[in-house]
């Protein structure tokens, strides 16, 4: 049982956010599958059910996780982080392939993305390793082991290809680097060496041909309209569509017309906007930012370096998926496979937006514990 000491610290408006947004993720992806034909995944089972059930699942995670001190997690951090990387190593040996990605392991009943549960583990591989250096930090050389950590699962995600949630470990890491005492300009250094060096040789020695289209229709969306912009293209006339007040819920034509492509996993956001229009999309935002708020006022007020620093990378990985999904369904930014936090269909990623708030709740709790 946990203390109820404890319970008098637990963030319930967070909490509460985080069911709330769940559960409109929950009718969307009904709605978006609701036309003939996308209502039932390949399982037999509806796809707004499964994500019910996902939800239970990660909703138990997150109260089994806050049972725990954080500070015990973090005596098993590099354990937890060397598991992560196996299991990444086993998915090129067992993994299932979709639309040609390498990125599951199939478990039978059901199929678990290795890839979105590393974002958690390397958070806390770099809080435990950072939080007791804020003056070695400082020092260029002592910033190669939080690189490294870094740069393992890195190139192995990259190889399944999955480019989306590979390059959302830099700013993760960069953010955290920077909040632990590393100096700002060794900091600006590497972003510059990356800028010039290091993305010029991804885009033409690592992207596939697809990952460079997305790219160039970023840069010109008038190319190749009913190819690689489609999907783009037809996010904005669903969005724009939805006007101030939307369609309502079950009348997008967009959506169920099939026009919109992935529109209950990356593309959730156009459905959003097509049946509720200015004014649900404004209130699903608005949501976010109190949500994200919470992350930073448990960061801020956390009793030690490794629950702040802990705080900052999980409300920092969250924060990322909601800006750089949005971002892509609006045409601000190159198209990636990242889901929006407790909206998009898929477990995976459902469940560990769902640790990574028990984790802020945990440190959150015990920030008078000593």
């Amino acid at each position: 049982m946990i203390d109820r000491r404890l319970l008098k610290n637990f963030d319930y408006i967070l909490f509460l956010l985080t069911l709330l947004i769940t559960l409109i993720g929950i009718a969307m992806i009904y709605s978006a599958s609701y036309y003939r034909g996308q209502l039932f995944s390949s399982a037999g089972v509806s796809y707004p059910l499964r994500q019910l059930i996902w939800a239970a699942i990660g909703l138990f995670s997150l109260l089994a996780v806050i049972m725990i001190d954080y500070q015990k997690l973090m005596k098993y951090a590099y354990h937890l982080y060397g598991l992560n990387i196996l299991l990444l190593i086993l998915v090129f040996i067992f993994g299932t392939v979709s639309r040609g990605s390498q990125r599951w392991i199939n478990l039978g009943f059901f199929s678990f993305q290795p890839s979105e549960l590393i974002k958690i583990t390397v958070i806390l591989a770099l809080a435990c390793y950072l939080r007791d250096r804020k003056r070695e930090i400082k020092r260029v050389r002592k910033l190669l082991v939080p690189f490294g950590l870094v740069l393992f699962p890195f190139i192995l995600i990259i190889k399944q290809p999955d480019l989306g949630t590979a390059f959302i470990l830099l700013p993760i890491l960069l953010i955290m680097l920077y909040l632990a005492g590393a100096k700002p300009r060794h900091l600006a250094v590497i972003v510059l060496i990356g800028v010039l060096i290091v993305a010029p040789l991804t885009y033409h020695f690592v992207l596939k041909d697809y990952q460079k289209g997305r790219l160039k229709v970023f840069l010109n969306p008038d190319l190749d309209p009913l190819g690689v912009a489609y999907s783009l293209n037809q996010s904005k006339i669903a969005i724009g569509s939805g006007q101030f007040w939307g369609k309502g819920w079950l009348n997008g034509s967009q959506t169920h017309l099939q026009f919109l492509t992935a529109q209950y996993t990356d593309f959730i956001f156009p459905v959003v906007g097509e049946e509720w229009g200015f004014v649900g999309s404004s209130f699903l935002l608005l949501l976010y930012f109190f949500l994200l708020s919470r992350g930073v006022a448990i960061a801020l007020r956390a009793k030690d370096s490794s629950g702040a620093l802990l705080a900052a990378g999980l409300t920092m990985m969250i924060s990322l998926h909601i800006f750089i999904n949005i971002g892509m369904t609006m045409g601000m930014l190159p198209i990636t496979g990242l889901p929006l936090p407790l909206m998009s269909y898929g477990g995976s990623s459902l469940l560990v937006t769902m640790l990574s708030v028990g984790l802020l709740l945990n440190i959150n709790m015990r920030r008078f514990m000593f």
